[in-house]
């Protein structure tokens, strides 16, 4: 902000006092005119002898100029200083009037998205490299610009809307690798306690989360256990888990799951760490790690609870009817015999 003004009234450092204080009658315009302020920084300086006054009194010109310039503390020390110097005071900068050119045209990114897809989207240092030898050893002048391009720029240009266009490179998904449990099937080796778990979600509706459904099968014995919970955060899953691994009738030797988060976690392993269970979990495209707990699931959760709704408020009830009736039922009750064919002439039946 830059301030003319008609201050030829003020003569005197009383009079600089009084105007701090309110107390002026001076007119003055404001302009967007740094050549202004410093020509009226100048003048003050020149007017009061600046040079000649006590340390007070420089403290009070210079609050004047910074009132009257909008300029900061230490801008208006900084040229009260050159002036001080030199005895003028004068701008050192200039805008750039046809703005600032750009080294690297567009085809130059363009033959940087050609230089990629033929390499495969290399590292910077590789494909500065690359540049390089296009001109000092194939003395291809396209990439005169290019080669002495710095890596980092490198990866500017490919950012660009230009490249981009040319250039689509697509990446796969990378893994987070969780050091919970091992990538393997259980290996029981006929011994029952090896249990194979999965959760079964019965339905939304409205937006309405239903209640969840925990399947537990022993690998060797087929023994079942089905538990319901609420939701499958840790504080409602955890206290249903260990019950339900509580039911079974034999030692819990190991645990198998898929990679869901509500048994890849640290309070889970810290249960089955307690148990000493091995805690093991599916490996990625083999699909029949877990297919026993997922057969289990269309076959008796929801052959027996259905698909509909059920509002989460009802878990406890759920879990009842589960613990009293389901689970007796499919463990002793239910009809589990298969037909077998059986060659007559073998076992000698006419």
């Amino acid at each position: 902000m830059v301030i003319h003004m008609n201050d030829s009234q003020l003569t005197t450092l009383d009079q600089i006092r009084d105007f701090l204080a309110g107390a002026s009658a001076m007119v003055f315009t404001q302009k967007s005119d740094d050549a202004a302020r410093y020509r009226f920084i100048a003048a003050v300086l020149t007017r009061f002898r600046y040079a000649a006054l006590g340390r007070a009194d420089k403290g009070l010109i210079r609050r004047y100029l910074m009132q009257l310039t909008g300029y900061s503390r230490a801008q208006t020390a900084r040229l009260v200083r050159a002036f001080r110097k030199v005895g003028v005071l004068a701008q050192r900068y200039a805008a750039p009037t046809a703005g600032f050119r750009r080294k690297f045209t567009p085809e130059d990114v363009r033959l940087l998205a050609e230089v990629d897809t033929l390499h495969g989207t290399l590292s910077g240092p590789a494909t500065r490299v690359l540049l390089e030898r296009a001109v000092s050893v194939y003395g291809d002048g396209r990439f005169q610009r290019l080669a002495g391009i710095s890596v980092a720029h490198l990866y500017n240009l490919r950012q660009l809307t230009a490249y981009r266009r040319v250039r689509r490179h697509w990446t796969k998904t990378r893994p987070t690798p969780v050091a919970i449990g091992i990538r393997k099937p259980p290996c029981p080796e006929g011994r029952p306690g090896f249990i194979r778990i999965d959760s079964v979600h019965q339905g939304d509706q409205d937006g309405l989360k239903g209640v969840y459904h925990i399947n537990a099968v022993d690998t060797v014995t087929q023994w079942q256990l089905v538990a319901t919970c609420e939701r499958i955060s840790e504080a409602y899953l955890l206290p249903v888990l260990k019950a339900l691994l509580d039911g079974f009738p034999f030692e819990i030797l190991g645990f198998h799951a898929d990679n869901g988060s509500e048994y890849i976690n640290h309070r889970v392993a810290a249960m089955l760490t307690k148990l000493n269970a091995e805690f093991t979990k599916s490996r990625p495209r083999h699909c029949n790690d877990n297919a026993l707990a997922e057969s289990k699931n269309g076959a008796v959760v929801r052959k027996h609870l259905g698909y509909d709704h059920i509002p989460q408020r009802f878990a406890t009830e759920v879990n009842a009817f589960c613990a009293g009736y389901l689970n007796p039922y499919i463990n002793f009750h239910r009809p589990c015999f298969f037909a077998v064919r059986v060659n007559r002439g073998q076992t000698g039946i006419k």
